[in-house]
């Protein structure tokens, strides 16, 4: 029973709380698409227009600093939720006498909640651009009103003293590479971009700590050429092998001299010159260390327009040599022409458990043949497969020989002059992708 009649008091006070209820629900919203919303994010939306221009720049200009609205916001939620809460105790007191604080209690906790304060937030997770472009210009009026910013500031200032900070600058949080990577891949599964474009930003990311000595064609490798073959000697030598630069060396491949195009070449024999040396058409080498990153290293060579450089090691001796294409690669994957074969792959999968790699697989290759992306192997003073096993074994191995590393087995399929060729990898877990396999 009703202790007390409905006056036009209470319905003054009914109105005043519907006011205060919608207006804490309107700022939990706020509140949870504007921290959901970076400032990566709101430059997107500025980019890619299809909103109202004011709606983006308010926006942008919130997010640029979220100090700024987070606490004066966390304040207006409260403040709005406190005072409607304290009014509907009033109100039932009046009504329903002592069992009116109880029932306020129940309407509190089920109302509030549910309608104005899970629905909003709920709301702006779900539909975040939408949420923060439309509370943005509304949020940034209100921060714009000083009794709000000065109440804000001095609580703010209050907690600051009761938690013993004193003059903490402001700090914006940034998004980090890893967070990137993650990013690109959520996006990559949820169809917001295609698998490729993942592939291209998380190989863009991984370029700029890629260095030379992991994508060089080793020493050993090498097609080179001393300063006695002549330019006919040199364009079998370059069409044997597939190549269009051969490196021209005086006494061994540590004092290289010059680099013969093969353009150049077959022009001079055009003319006549096949029977001179090649030395005397070549032109200059471009030597850079085998530490360099990738992203200095395509600058030189495009500054040097050159598409062959040499690397050398800390001794200056010759390490390898990188080329244009063996730098794109990093960016784009395979490049393969029409002399590349399929034999040239670099692992081929068996099963689930087992597959066969070069030893001149790289270890980050290797790592991201693991579909569950668990594997990280150690990298150290080595870069390859090859090299791993020889740290491990601590010799020069011979064919068949195994060794274990963080619960992978390698054992050594192929041995040729001292350089480990082929190794077969076996997991005790399915964790390698199921696929067609390539030939060795």
């Amino acid at each position: 029973m009703m202790a007390a009649s409905f006056s036009s008091g209470d319905l003054v006070i009914v109105i005043i709380v519907f006011l205060l209820l919608s207006a804490s629900g309107f700022f939990a919203l706020a509140e949870t698409a504007l921290v959901r919303t970076s400032r990566q994010r709101a430059q997107g939306l500025r980019d890619g227009g299809g909103a109202k221009p004011r709606q983006i720049e308010a926006l942008v200009k919130l997010v640029e600093h979220p100090e700024r609205f987070f606490n004066p916001l966390l304040l207006l939620v409260l403040t709005t939720q406190l005072v409607s809460a304290t009014l509907v105790g009033l109100l039932a007191d009046h009504w329903f006498g002592a069992w009116g604080v109880g029932l306020a209690a129940v309407f509190e906790v089920i109302v509030i909640f549910v309608f104005f304060e899970a629905v909003p937030k709920n709301y702006a997770l779900r539909n975040s651009d939408r949420a923060a472009l439309g509370a943005a210009r509304t949020v940034g009026l209100l921060l714009a009103f000083p009794p709000i910013r000065w109440s804000a500031a001095s609580l703010i200032w209050l907690a600051d003293r009761v938690l013993g900070r004193h003059g903490i600058a402001n700090e914006t949080a940034s998004v980090s590479e890893h967070e990137l990577l993650a990013m690109a891949s959520q996006a990559a599964t949820d169809k917001v971009i295609e698998e490729v474009e993942r592939e291209i930003i998380h190989s863009v990311l991984e370029f700029t700590d890629t260095v030379v000595r992991e994508i060089m064609i080793p020493r050993p490798d090498m097609v080179a050429a001393d300063d006695h073959a002549s330019v006919a000697e040199v364009i079998n030598m370059a069409l044997a092998a597939g190549v269009t630069r051969v490196p021209i060396y005086d006494e061994d491949e540590d004092d290289v001299i010059g680099i013969a195009i093969l353009k150049d070449l077959v022009a001079a024999e055009r003319l006549g010159r096949g029977g001179e040396l090649a030395s005397a058409i070549a032109r200059a080498p471009q030597f850079v260390p085998e530490t360099m990153k990738l992203q200095p290293l395509l600058n030189a060579m495009r500054e040097g327009r050159n598409h062959l450089a040499i690397a050398i090691d800390e001794y200056g001796s010759t390490a390898g040599l990188v080329t244009m294409e063996d730098v794109l690669e990093e960016l784009v994957g395979e490049i393969a022409d029409e002399h590349d074969s399929v034999a040239s792959a670099n692992h081929e999968l068996v099963d689930a458990f087992r597959l066969f790699v070069s030893g001149r697989l790289t270890i980050d290759e290797l790592d991201d043949l693991d579909s569950t992306g668990a594997s990280k192997l150690p990298q150290e003073s080595w870069d390859t497969v090859g090299g791993l096993i020889m740290d491990r074994l601590g010799h020069v191995p011979e064919e068949g020989e195994s060794v274990e590393v963080d619960g992978l087995t390698f054992t050594t399929l192929r041995v040729e002059a001292r350089r480990i060729s082929w190794v077969e990898v076996v997991s005790p877990e399915p964790i390698f992708p199921l696929a067609e396999s390539t030939p060795r």
